[in-house]
């Protein structure tokens, strides 16, 4: 499907930050590019960027971002870009004979909302705006400058405009337009009004102008620096993620989020680079374990909680900055996979070194069971996390619970009680799951 993106304004009041507001880096993205990346994860692919103010600037970040990105992005540059939006809406008009979305450079938004609004049928020459009902609980907005909307009970638009006085929905400027948007802008024109709400209040007298809720998925219009810090704040939200374990969500992310926002955001440290760094740092935590003494065992413990830390980092990285990738997630699991063996190799060894009044057998039994309880849970796992009834139930053995065990242990001086923990609460675990899961298929 294609997109239309307006990037013609002048941003005057983020003009601190930069002269050409769509170029201007949010959490290390420029604002057209996040627009541009959030808008491809939700399964559009042909864009078209409606610029206006140091046109030629912008053009040429496109044009390279589009060899980068290996994205279809045209250009389009409007002469009257001081006037309002709805000409620069007009300008594309010759590009676009289907469908399309419509978005402005300077809003971040949930990537669900244009999931759920491509996927709404949409009739012959309607437009469908994309609204947030929650007047009275959106803190984001600025009241004295967000777009309103009056919408009736069969969620078609009454009026739309920024002075209502009566309204009951929030203009998220997320719309999914039919080519009869241009006709309504030119009516709109020819009446005075050059605005885009101009041209939506023209669908809306002829009963073509409906809305979606967006259902408490979050959207920021950001236009200055009261809402440049609200965007900010809303995308460090989504670094945390529903599947985080106890460590993860209690220790290891209030440290990571930091680490991520103030010391990777800004630099071009790409999320692999930090999956490599998270595994390096487990397998120096392994060679001190190897070393022997309790001072190298406190240093182990130490760094394989650090690489569990870092471990949560490449994943923020990738999340702010939209550089999600199969692959990266894949790469980070497999780099994981030998942390843990390593880890758990270095601990097994040193612990059948210095504990000489537990059988040597024995140890290497727990170890072995401890690292095969560990592989398997993870595999188990994979079932498991498909399934929201059964993702959260059983004894909590995540990865990062099981580094926190090594942390701890190393730290108390009782590297076999981790041993012991990890092996028997991995396979007790995985035999659970066994079970539940097959009664769960055959029910």
């Amino acid at each position: 499907m294609k997109c239309i993106i307006l990037a013609g304004g002048k941003g005057t009041r983020l003009r601190k930050r930069g002269d050409s507001k769509p170029l201007i880096p949010l959490m290390g993205v420029p604002l057209i590019e996040r627009v541009i990346l959030t808008a491809k994860k939700s399964g559009l692919d042909d864009f078209y960027v409606i610029t206006g103010h140091n046109g030629n600037q912008v053009r040429t970040h496109l044009e390279y971002f589009r060899e980068k990105r290996g994205i279809n992005i045209t250009v389009i540059q409007n002469e009257e870009w001081e006037k309002e939006n709805g000409l620069s809406i007009l300008t594309a008009k010759k590009y676009i004979s289907e469908n399309f979305i419509l978005l402005r450079c300077d809003l971040i938004f949930d990537a669900s909302i244009l999931r759920k609004l491509t996927n709404e049928k949409i009739a012959e020459g309607e437009v469908i705006l994309a609204v947030d009902h929650n007047v009275g609980t959106n803190h984001r907005v600025d009241l004295g400058d967000v777009t309103k909307g009056l919408v009736s009970k069969t969620n078609k638009i009454l009026d739309i405009g920024k002075n209502l006085e009566q309204y009951n929905a929030y203009d998220t400027g997320i719309f999914l337009c039919s080519p009869t948007i241009f006709r309504a802008l030119e009516e709109s024109v020819r009446k005075g009004d050059c605005s885009l709400s101009g041209g939506i209040n023209v669908m809306a007298k002829n009963g073509i102008a409906r809305t979606i809720d967006i259902n408490g998925a979050y959207w920021v219009d950001v236009d200055d620096e009261k809402k440049w810090k609200t965007a900010e704040k809303t995308l460090c939200a989504t670094m945390r993620k529903d599947s985080d374990g106890p460590i993860f969500r209690f220790v290891n992310r209030p440290i990571s989020t930091r680490i991520t926002r103030y010391f990777f955001l800004r630099t071009n440290i790409r999320p692999n680079h930090i999956s490599i760094f998270a595994f390096l740092l487990a397998t120096l935590g392994a060679c001190f374990f190897l070393l022997g003494d309790y001072t190298n065992l406190v240093f182990g413990a130490f760094f394989a909680q650090a690489s569990s830390i870092f471990d949560l980092i490449d994943g923020e990285i990738a999340r702010i900055k939209l550089q999600e990738t199969t692959y990266g997630a894949w790469f980070d699991a497999v780099l994981a996979r030998y942390s843990d063996a390593f880890l758990l190799f270095g601990l097994t060894i040193y612990v059948s070194v210095h504990l000489t009044q537990i059988n040597v057998l024995f140890i290497l039994f727990t170890g072995f069971f401890a690292l095969i309880g560990t592989f398997m849970i993870s595999y188990t796992a994979m079932k498991f996390d498909d399934d929201n009834k059964l993702r959260g139930q059983g004894i909590p053995m995540n990865r990062d619970v099981r580094l926190f065990i090594i942390f701890l242990a190393g730290v108390i001086n009782l590297p076999f009680l981790a041993l012991l923990l990890i092996a028997f609460g991995t396979n007790v675990e995985n035999i659970r799951r066994i079970v539940v899961l097959r009664n769960h298929t055959s029910s």
